[in-house]
């Protein structure tokens, strides 16, 4: 009778353990996703202040959003990077000189654009 009882309470605490180790192995996960959807979060939202530094027309910063929503975070950064190429070649067709701050800021959204291809 009380090997019985042993066995039976062996199993119960058994798969309490279990159901502890599962829960623990859940609450992981969880901080990992929510780590994740941070970085994500940051990575959108620094993102759009690129869009809205880059695009020089609202129908630019349409597309740029249209693509951010329809194909992803690379392919808006492509289109971006296409902006400002454009943008240089129509600044070098019409004067030839662009004022200081805007070719900082052109540099800065250009590194901005490569350093976070990932």
């Amino acid at each position: 009778m009380t090997l019985t009882l042993d066995n039976h309470s062996q199993k119960k605490e058994s798969s309490l353990t279990q159901a502890l180790r599962q829960i623990q192995q859940l609450n992981s996960k969880i901080a990992l996703l929510e780590r994740q959807h941070q970085d994500y979060v940051q990575k959108q939202q620094n993102l759009i202040a690129a869009i809205a530094e880059i695009c020089v027309s609202p129908m630019q910063e349409v597309q740029a959003l249209r693509i951010l929503i329809c194909r992803g975070e690379a392919a808006c950064r492509q289109y971006l990077r296409s902006v400002l190429v454009k943008q240089g070649q129509a600044s070098k067709m019409t004067t030839g000189q662009m004022e200081k701050p805007a070719l900082t800021k052109r540099a800065k959204n250009q590194g901005f654009l490569q350093n976070s291809k990932k």
